[in-house]
């Protein structure tokens, strides 16, 4: 199988619940059988010791148990995904399938539940499995702990808040793995005229590209001493029999080389966040802009999403953003040219679409335009151009959209809350204190 076929089921293996489920269930016989052997070897104390009708009263209450705890797991889940796609943003999902406790949770209570089942086989009228049935008990306990934390942890998650912030964490892990890459593999991405392609190798589906395997293709180019010319990166979305990459070159192209270079390209149906920091910004800027529709008009929950916003466009803005990728072998001869975003597209990407439908906010704007000043001082000096070009379009949104008003003198400063943040303290770099009198001075200090 390809590098994209093992990644497809990698992923369907991620976003789903029933493979953790699924270990848990063929767990659960297995421990039984461990427990009887147990039972065999060892000699329990009275005290764990149980009669063979209350073995059966207890395992049998733990199958119901079980089977109404996972219930109502699943339909917890179903829930919260309903409200975190009508409220935050339907590429949210993704992120919910993957939840490790959610997992865990279901892993437990099919393996409790398939437990209670083969020790209720191993109890007759003269034999219990007395170490089996306190196992069940501990099993039970667990499932009930983790169903707990489960509850509190989703019900924490449906905050529009704790999305964007663990998007942002999401967003800040891809960024720094993809800035590694870059900055370890790449070159400027001169291009002399390349002339026609030896092999073009089209995309094997409709869908969105999810992953491209970069050192595959690099050494793969590099053994045949060819050039590859990516047409499409990744987040972008394909049409099949669209052409995705460009072969050029006088080396040798083996046989087959099509559906190899089609294998190292990962299509599926949307986007994945793994090596994609754009579609983390899209999450965080949907769950902005859903609060800024008219429906739920709550500026609040799109100021708290722009406070992990700026976060990620930090980051970005203190990397050496290329654009366009070039890729090098061993040797350092280029090998792949992959189209690559710069500092201005996430930049546009993360704010532009709050701007035009926060115009009318004065609590948008605000921390907008706090935003965009931190950035101006936090960014590289490179991309600092970008940054006052989106003051001047906050500039001239909000003087259409407050003309007249009487708050446009508010609307045209930063504010990092939005509305109510403290007044920001200056600090002379030289020269004796405003006021002439030392100990007044000291004194509004202190109580400051």
């Amino acid at each position: 199988m390809s590098w994209a076929g093992w990644f497809r089921i990698r992923q369907n293996l991620k976003e789903s619940v029933w493979p953790m489920a699924l270990l848990g269930a063929v767990l659960g016989p297995l421990v039984a059988l461990l427990t009887r052997q147990a039972d065999r070897n060892l000699d329990v104390p009275k005290s764990w010791q149980y009669a063979p009708s209350t073995a059966t009263a207890v395992l049998s209450t733990t199958v119901g148990a079980a089977v109404g705890l996972a219930g109502f797991v699943v339909t917890v889940t179903v829930l919260a995904i309903q409200m975190a796609t009508g409220t935050f943003s339907a590429r949210y999902m993704r992120i919910l399938y993957r939840d490790h406790l959610l997992n865990a949770t279901l892993a437990v209570l099919a393996g409790t539940l398939t437990l209670s089942f083969s020790l209720l086989r191993q109890v007759d009228g003269t034999r219990v499995p007395n170490i089996g049935v306190s196992v069940v008990g501990l099993c039970l306990v667990s499932s009930l702990g983790c169903f707990l934390l489960f509850f509190g942890r989703f019900i924490r998650r449906l905050r529009p808040v704790a999305v964007a912030a663990l998007v942002g964490q999401m967003a800040k892990r891809v960024i720094t793995d993809v800035t590694r890459q870059a900055e370890t593999d790449t070159v400027e991405p001169v291009l002399a005229p390349l002339g026609d392609p030896v092999l073009t190798v089209e995309s094997p589906r409709d869908g969105a590209i999810q992953a491209v395997n970069v050192h595959r293709l690099v050494e793969w180019a590099g053994g045949h001493d060819l050039f590859l010319v990516m047409t499409a990166g990744v987040g972008d979305s394909v049409a099949a029999g669209q052409t995705v990459i460009a072969v050029h070159g006088k080396g040798h192209v083996p046989p087959q080389a099509g559906r190899r270079l089609q294998g190292l390209l990962a299509v599926g149906t949307e986007r994945t966040i793994e090596e994609d920091p754009a579609f983390a910004i899209r999450i965080m800027v949907d769950v902005a802009v859903k609060a800024l529709s008219a429906a739920i008009n709550d500026p609040t929950t799109a100021v708290q999403a722009m406070d992990h916003l700026s976060n990620v466009l930090k980051l970005l803005g203190s990397t050496p953003l290329k654009g366009p990728l070039m890729f090098v072998d061993r040797d350092g001869a280029p090998r792949l040219a992959l189209p690559g975003r710069t500092w201005e597209d996430y930049l546009t990407l993360g704010v532009t679409e709050i701007r035009e439908y926060g115009a009318s906010s004065i609590q948008v704007v605000r921390r907008l335009r706090a935003m965009l000043e931190d950035l101006q001082e936090a960014v590289l000096p490179e991309h600092r151009p970008a940054v006052a070009a989106e003051l001047a379009r906050l500039d001239a949104t909000v003087a259409s959209g407050f003309a007249g008003s009487v708050d446009k003198d508010r609307a045209q400063t930063g504010d990092p809350q939005g509305i109510g943040g403290p007044t920001a303290v200056h600090i002379a770099s030289q020269g004796p204190p405003p006021t002439g009198d030392r100990a007044a001075s000291e004194d509004a200090v202190r109580r400051w």
